[in-house]
């Protein structure tokens, strides 16, 4: 028998209709946005002057937390474990976060075809991956796979995909890493193919919530070369460029990891465009700036691999190259003599013998 579905508006509407949270099933399978809505409904229940907006609540303030965390040595063992617990409430939550997300990148057009994949880890030695041959738009629950972190499939009809192993090879590497996401966006995926490292101190934001993006060199999609170049380009990067191939980013959950990934293809975006204004001359912060964001970004409980570059280190974009820009050639040099004139000869020989032969 399935279990009934919830989702923001089904939600809404029992609570508008006075039911309450009591009322939803203990087996129902309830959507992320439809936890937000019976969340908020909790906090203005808590405030007993909740009709009166010059009073203040006592309730904390909600921040977002979609991070899935398990006790230590808590991992099912037998069959029947770990089929129970990846169909329980809080794994069929997971899996619709990663439905949900991978139509996200489709729409976007992150991905096309079946590519780009998933990845949440759910325990010591427990991940939940997306499968193989299925794109990215039309994902269901039902496609959703546990894996062990050898790559072993432990549930799940549909196979899981195969470049799981680069996103184990993160996780093994990177303890904060609890979930991947792969795709080929096309602005980010296109510095990876020009093998072009994005620069650093353009926008705040990147700095904050990217850092440095990485990049790894070209291997075999899926192989055990591949799962070792990213994996270990992935410790001190949260975002990583894979030559040839697409772009990759990890985070503390799958809403995270996914977050990074637009950040990525807009700031790739952003740069090719301003690359091409102004001859491309882009203009940096300075080194206490990045510094300032560095830290905050620390505060924020993530690590940067710059925190002990000196300021000068800091923005040092000598490696970037922007593209050529078209530009009109000066009229006046060409009338001085600014052509070649070993090519003006030639075009001059050609022209004299097309005239004379039409003579």
């Amino acid at each position: 028998m399935s279990k009934p579905l919830y989702t923001a508006a089904d939600v809404e509407a029992l609570l508008k209709s006075g039911g309450s949270a009591a009322d939803i099933p203990a087996c129902a399978v309830l959507t992320p946005s439809a936890r937000d809505v019976l969340r908020s409904s909790r906090v203005r229940r808590s405030s007993p002057h909740a009709s009166s907006p010059s009073q203040q609540s006592t309730a904390e303030p909600i921040i977002p937390d979609y991070e899935y965390k398990w006790s230590p040595g808590s991992d099912p063992k037998s069959p029947e474990e770990i089929r129970a617990f990846f169909e329980s409430p809080a794994i069929s939550e997971l899996k619709q976060r990663m439905v949900d997300i991978g139509k996200r990148m489709w729409t976007r057009e992150y991905t096309d075809g079946n590519g780009g994949n998933l990845t949440v880890r759910v325990g010591d030695n427990l991940v939940l991956c997306t499968p193989t041959l299925v794109s990215k738009g039309f994902m269901k629950p039902e496609h959703i796979c546990l894996v062990d972190m050898e790559g072993v499939q432990l549930a799940g009809s549909y196979k899981r995909t195969s470049e799981c192993m680069t996103h184990l090879a993160i996780m093994k590497r990177q303890p904060k890493a609890k979930a991947c996401c792969h795709a080929h966006p096309p602005h980010g995926t296109a510095f990876a193919v020009a093998g072009v490292q994005p620069p650093t101190c353009m926008i705040p934001e990147a700095e904050v919530f990217l850092g440095q993006i990485g990049m790894s060199r070209y291997e075999t999609p899926g192989s055990p070369a591949n799962a070792q170049v990213v994996g270990e380009a992935a410790v001190d990067h949260m975002a990583v460029l894979m030559v040839n191939h697409g772009v990759i980013t990890w985070g503390k959950d799958i809403e995270d990891a996914y977050w990074k990934m637009e950040n990525v293809e807009a700031y790739c975006k952003t740069i090719w465009v301003a690359s091409q204004l102004n001859g491309g001359k882009l203009l940096t912060i300075t080194g206490g700036q990045a510094r300032e964001l560095i830290e905050l970004r620390k505060s924020l409980g993530m690590e940067d691999k710059r925190t002990g570059l000196q300021e000068c280190q800091l923005c040092d974009n000598a490696e970037f190259k922007p593209g050529p820009v078209c530009q009109v050639p000066d009229r006046q040099a060409a009338a001085t003599g600014g052509l070649d004139p070993q090519a003006e000869q030639l075009v001059q020989t050609i022209t004299d013998q097309i005239m004379a032969s039409m003579k």
